[in-house]
């Protein structure tokens, strides 16, 4: 069986689920809810408020679940790693206790919707587990668990899991949940489009005007005019309240091995650094073991490769391999704080509504995020809005992290103006990217497996800082603020709108 990581990524999930395609926006539009974005939480606002009797138009820039929905690891669980004993520190005991009910509820949703349509989506109760290898995580591990005490969350230390190997200890939070993410939406989606929700994909959404009704720019000419606009993107379309200075994009790692050791059960995170998440799901009568991790800031680590090659011997070390059958990676967005912004997008404004920033729980997060953007739309309590409103700014860390990650932004700007490139286009092998000298000047340059060479200008079109080549993913990524681009130029993932400028693709 083969032992090597496929050459190019592709997700278990997008692999398994194939959604109908749906046309892009053609006209002008008329519809009380726009939404931007098709991912868990687009599709589940459209759910929630068809139901509610609203009229919804839903865009894609891409397809349908493309993103980072299509990319994740479908935990569906409150325990968000080592969060809780920090999340007191910085919010409190209630906020912290609301984080957890937030999520919880989340996942009970999300439960209950699969039982009631008896959604075949591979859904399983598994205990989540926090592990350690390391007697210096221990005393972090415990002061975990005495914030789980002091917030009610159902857990204990124990000192064995069911994972195949010796561990220190480990923090449990029972009666947790995994699921096939794209197999529970494609259910969601068919749903929508019976209560007729208008679904368009190949649609690019650019920015909003405001008037008496809100009226969502579209790449293509056309516009969509609405009562409210739900920014779900991956990144917010809409950028009026400086979301890329609050918050970093970082990237994460999966393979997925069928394994010569088992695991009988649960979920797992380590404690310790470089992050390790391993869980299961069936794959043709067998179970497929995920090993996730490796986690960078976007476009500032070192060749990508590298990250999937750790997984990689991490997977053969725990587990032993017989066959590595998928690897991808995924982007994620975190606060200041850690905490998503959820809510209208500034104060002033209130007829957009943001969802950003999950850091890694988007599964939860952006089933929560729906239900919050629902219960403002019909001006209903909410117990979690405060905790997840955009408009929040704690001084401890907001205004530190605000800092770190802008002076980051700032040092990479300016790095990437002085780079003077030693690599030539003639020194590319086949299938290789890099930043080389052309024209004596910075560019990206990528020959195909045929030897046929693209060459774009790296300066990333969002703000200006210079791109830098993904060799795991084959794109050019921004290491500001998380722009990525296809090796012709294209956006793959915003903030960024307009592709990057095409030199030359004759050489």
């Amino acid at each position: 069986m083969n032992k090597q990581l496929p050459k190019h990524p592709i997700s278990l999930w997008k692999d398994q689920v194939e959604f109908p395609t749906h046309p892009s926006v053609n006209e002008d539009i008329l519809v009380d809810i726009a939404i931007v974005g098709g991912g868990i939480t687009g599709v589940t606002s459209a759910y929630l408020l068809l139901q509610e009797g609203f009229t919804v138009a839903l865009i894609e820039a891409d397809r349908l679940l493309s993103g980072t929905t299509g990319n994740t690891t479908a935990k569906l669980t409150a325990q968000h790693g080592l969060f809780y004993d920090e999340l007191i520190q910085h919010f409190g005991v209630e906020k912290a206790q609301q984080y957890y009910q937030a999520n919880t509820e989340a996942m009970e949703f999300v439960k209950s919707v699969i039982n009631q349509y008896k959604i075949d989506c591979d859904l399983a109760i598994e205990d989540a587990y926090i592990f350690t290898q390391s007697e210096e995580e221990m005393p972090n591990l415990e002061k975990e668990y005495q914030a789980y005490e002091k917030l009610n969350i159902p857990g204990k230390m124990v000192d064995t899991c069911p994972l195949p190997f010796t561990i220190n200890g480990a923090l449990v939070m029972n009666n947790q949940a995994q699921f096939h993410p794209l197999k529970y939406l494609r259910f969601l989606v068919d749903e929508i489009a019976k209560k007729g929700c208008q679904i368009y994909e190949q649609t690019t959404a650019l920015q909003v005007e405001m008037g008496e009704q809100p009226k969502v720019l579209l790449q293509n000419g056309h516009t969509i005019t609405c009562k409210y606009v739900l920014s779900c993107s991956h990144f917010p379309f809409h950028d009026e309240g400086f979301y890329f200075a609050r918050m970093h994009p970082e990237r994460s790692y999966v393979v997925a091995a069928l394994t010569e050791k088992e695991l009988s059960g649960g979920m797992y995170i380590n404690a310790e650094t470089p992050t390790r998440s391993i869980r299961y799901t069936p794959y043709n009568g067998q179970n497929l073991i995920l090993f996730s991790g490796e986690h960078h800031k976007t476009g500032q680590g070192v060749s990508t490769m590298k990250y999937f090659e750790n997984l990689k011997t991490y997977a053969e070390n725990a587990f032993g391999v017989k066959a590595f059958v998928y690897r991808w990676s995924a982007q994620d967005y975190s606060t200041l704080d850690k905490v998503p912004y959820i809510g209208y997008v500034t104060n002033t404004n209130r007829n957009i509504l943001v969802a950003t920033g999950f850091r890694k729980w988007g599964m939860t997060h952006g089933t929560l995020a729906a239900h919050i953007f629902r219960d403002i739309i019909l001006d209903k309590d909410n117990p979690y809005i405060e905790l997840y409103t955009p408009s929040r700014f704690k001084t401890d860390p907001s205004v530190k992290r605000f800092l770190q990650a802008n002076i980051n932004v700032a040092k990479h700007l300016v790095q990437g103006k002085l780079e003077n490139p030693t690599k030539k286009i003639e020194d590319l092998k086949n299938d290789e990217g890099a930043v080389v000298k052309y024209r004596g000047k910075r560019v990206g340059a990528y020959k195909d497996e045929k030897g046929k060479v693209i060459v774009v200008d790296t300066t990333c079109t969002h703000m200006g800082c210079e791109v830098e080549w993904n060799s795991g993913e084959r794109t050019w990524d921004c290491p500001c603020h998380g722009s990525r681009f296809a090796i012709n130029g294209d956006v793959v993932e915003g903030p960024a709108e307009k592709p990057l400028e095409v030199l030359s693709n004759d050489e």
